[in-house]
């Protein structure tokens, strides 16, 4: 077992902590999905597939599956993932049923992702991310090739090393999903107006968050807005780059985690406010950029206490 002598905690207690946040994290979105007016509105969330600016190969699915869900009956299937996410948070928190819940997490988001997340989509003017979901599914991955149940968990399975190539492999799908974020990051439009990310978090919000939003606001409005988006263009490249190519990555998880951070609490208006009945960031869910701290811990702990820190780390 591998232990850090200045933290006194191994690698296996260190993914077991980062398990359990990222369990903590689906008990609030269990918690978010109980409110009556998501089962409500669970149908209606399907038409993310079919609004104005996505293929329509992507809309005749979205419509294919939304009637299958009707067919089922949307309240039965709403009831079914609440139910599905309360044994997902319980497996995370415990350790119990790994890897197996984690294999079924990674399927069921990409799913979401597909149908009540558009894919991500529409990719047109303003978009700046592939998307909620499909970050959760890589943090399953990432839970099932750290064996993370391993440590603070409840299961008894054996101890098996760490499979090094799943791990790179997670890295360069974390990077893949940064890149995306990049190219919409250097569109013109996102260029000149990426203070309106900010502003647009603003309704809705409690005045203590909406007071720390428009803090930033007027400090990229005093240092010019065109300038900060020069910048949230160029950090994004580096991460992109480190987790594409493992070169930096000691100096640039801590980048990212608090890059990560910002755009969690301004843009993203800490995950809120939580509209009953709504998805993603504006409803059931507590967000997305924060789900790629949890990545970035995964991947910390590999760096810094993992077998292979020294090759991760260069």
């Amino acid at each position: 077992m591998k232990t850090s002598h200045r933290l006194g905690i191994s690698s296996e207690q260190a993914f077991g902590a980062v398990r359990i946040l990222f369990g903590l994290i689906w008990l609030i979105n269990t918690w978010l999905q109980l409110n009556p007016a998501y089962s409500a509105h669970f149908l209606s969330t399907f038409n993310a597939d079919w609004v104005a600016g996505q293929p329509a190969w992507i809309a005749s699915y979205g419509h294919w599956m939304a009637q299958m869900v009707q067919q089922l009956g949307a309240q039965r299937v709403a009831g079914a993932t609440i139910a599905l996410d309360a044994l997902l948070t319980a497996s995370l928190i415990t350790g119990m049923g790994l890897p197996w819940l984690a294999w079924v997490g990674v399927v069921y988001n990409l799913w979401l992702w597909s149908t009540v997340g558009g894919f991500g989509g529409p990719y047109i003017q303003g978009t700046t991310d592939p998307g909620t979901a499909v970050i959760y599914a890589l943090c399953f991955l990432y839970v099932i090739w750290t064996r993370s149940w391993e440590g603070l968990s409840l299961s008894t399975a054996p101890h098996r090393p760490i499979y090094a190539p799943a791990m790179h492999a997670a890295r360069i799908l974390f990077g893949l999903l940064w890149a995306v974020d990049t190219f919409w990051k250097w569109q013109p439009y996102f260029l000149t107006h990426a203070v309106t990310y900010l502003q647009q978090a603003l309704p809705g919000e409690p005045e203590w968050i909406a007071a720390y939003i428009r803090f930033f606001i007027d400090v990229i409005t005093l240092a010019g807005p065109e300038l900060f988006g020069v910048f949230a263009a160029v950090a994004e490249t580096i991460i992109a780059l480190s987790l594409l190519t493992g070169r930096g990555l000691r100096w640039m998880v801590p980048i990212g985690i608090a890059y990560s951070l910002g755009v969690w609490t301004t843009a993203e208006g800490w995950g809120g406010p939580y509209l009953p009945g709504a998805t993603a960031n504006k409803g059931d869910v507590l967000g997305t950029t924060n789900i790629y701290v949890i990545a970035f811990l995964f991947l910390a702990v590999w760096i810094y206490l993992g077998p292979q820190r020294k090759d991760s780390a260069r």
